[in-house]
């Protein structure tokens, strides 16, 4: 038994040995082959990266590291340079070398008629008619107050409310308002309800959905100027005030 457990332990350290013996010679024979040859630095990602990712967020994710030029791939990167408003098109995985077709402007990620979410934000969509969504006049860009009414309920009046202010429309989808005018020279009104996208926190998402379902929401187009003083709950006996 001592014997064989002898055999087996000299096998296994022979083979530790062997593998660091190839591994050095390996490495001995890369350096060899690089002996002389000409080197460039390039940026190498050393961790993954998702698509869409601002250059600006990728320094902690690269690193500089030095490479023969014939293992440079075309394109490869060596600093960032003048990219700052650019986003990664694709997802990047360690070790992958950052060619700059790899970089592209955040506009060319996105679908037609629609703006980027802000980071943290996530979409919901609601249905709404033309008149509760300033004529059907907004497009993805656009900023907008929400407005919230809730029927009377126990022993709490019917109230209305200015809840969200500048919240970013990140999509509109629908029939767009007609293109006719009436006998007055003035376009004809939109019919039909349209979706609206907008970009919101977890938690006011969540507000949005519930409003949706037992309430009822209007919209106003919201100016970056806007002044959003003075508002508060507003029932019967406020709008009589």
């Amino acid at each position: 038994m001592k014997v064989r457990l002898l055999s087996t332990l000299a096998a296994l350290i022979l083979a530790i040995i062997a593998a660091v013996l190839i591994a050095s010679y390996v490495q001995g024979a890369n350096q060899r082959a690089y002996a002389g040859a000409a080197t460039r630095e390039v940026l190498i990602v050393g961790k993954p990266i998702a698509a869409g990712t601002p250059v600006t967020a990728l320094p902690g994710s690269l690193q500089l590291k030095s490479l023969p030029e014939a293992a440079i791939a075309d394109g490869a990167m060596s600093a960032l340079g003048n990219t700052a408003d650019l986003v990664t098109a694709v997802n990047l995985v360690p070790g992958e070398q950052l060619l700059r077709s790899r970089l592209v402007s955040p506009a060319s990620l996105q679908g037609s008629g629609t703006v980027a979410v802000p980071k943290g934000m996530q979409e919901i969509s609601i249905q709404l008619s033309p008149d509760r969504m300033v004529g059907g006049s907004l497009t993805a860009g656009d900023t907008v107050g929400i407005f919230i009414s809730f029927p009377a309920s126990g022993n709490k009046p019917t109230m209305t409310r200015l809840v969200f202010q500048k919240v970013l429309v990140t999509a509109v989808q629908g029939a767009p308002a007609p293109s006719n005018t009436g006998k007055s020279g003035t376009a004809a009104a939109p019919t039909g309800s349209e979706l609206i996208t907008f970009a919101l926190s977890a938690t006011n998402a969540e507000k949005i959905v519930y409003s949706a379902q037992y309430g009822s929401i209007w919209l106003s187009k919201q100016p970056a100027n806007v002044d959003e003083s003075g508002t508060g709950n507003v029932t019967q006996s406020d709008v009589f005030h």
